[in-house]
């Protein structure tokens, strides 16, 4: 999954990305509105957590350019001020959702999974295929049953593949959705993961490459 993280304080943005990446997600920051209509023109995000008060271009002049756009990006807006008023003209201008400061992290973690289960086009929440169940909110995989121990970055790229399959994901593909704008386009950080994840899957067939195409989940049985 990947997240945009619109917030001019950057004490607090940086203390947002650390944590959502460490929950498996590829974020990006932003700490202006003009900065984060320039990322989204860019990139395709999954959800935009975004500060209501910006400078240069105000969170809800932003918020409002969001849900006009055909590439649909769901919202949270986060603000300050958290009167039932505020919510109401929060949601009006377009917001999906919103969470008033202070908050605690792991409502913000649950209400990010929770936005982007609500996508168009949006699988179901436990991901199955070829004897893999995989929980995102819980952060759990099992394959036939046997509870698996993956990093970070191979439940995350295990979760991207399962959601595209059967379709194929290129080197690109993972690197945006698993990793950042900062990835090295040059690495080998893909080959080594999906090596990694083949070995704890224990079934290299599972994961099948195309020279030229990419990466998909299939299943051995058919």
């Amino acid at each position: 999954m990947r997240v945009l993280v619109v917030e001019d304080a950057r004490s607090l943005a940086a203390v947002l990305a650390e944590g959502l990446r460490d929950q498996g997600m590829a974020v990006d920051v932003a700490h202006d509105g003009l900065e984060a209509a320039a990322k989204l023109d860019v990139n395709a995000y999954d959800v935009v957590v975004l500060d209501r008060d910006l400078p240069g271009i105000h969170g809800d002049t932003l918020c409002q350019s969001i849900t006009e756009r055909d590439d649909r990006v769901m919202v949270l807006m986060l603000t300050a001020a958290g009167s039932p008023g505020d919510r109401v003209s929060g949601l009006t201008l377009g917001a999906d959702d919103y969470l008033s400061k202070p908050f605690h992290f792991p409502e913000l973690v649950a209400r990010i999974h929770s936005l982007a289960r609500r996508q168009p086009f949006a699988r179901a929440r436990i991901l199955r295929t070829a004897g893999i169940e995989l929980d995102p909110l819980r952060r759990t995989v099992t394959r036939d049953g046997r509870r698996l121990d993956l990093s970070v970055k191979e439940f995350a790229v295990l979760e991207a593949l399962l959601r595209a399959a059967p379709a194929f994901l290129s080197t690109e593909d993972l690197l945006e959705q698993v990793w950042d704008e900062h990835a090295d386009p040059f690495t080998n950080t893909v080959t080594v993961t999906i090596g990694r994840l083949r070995r704890k899957l224990g079934d290299a067939s599972i994961i099948t490459t195309t020279p030229g195409v990419g990466y998909r989940i299939t299943d051995p049985a058919r």
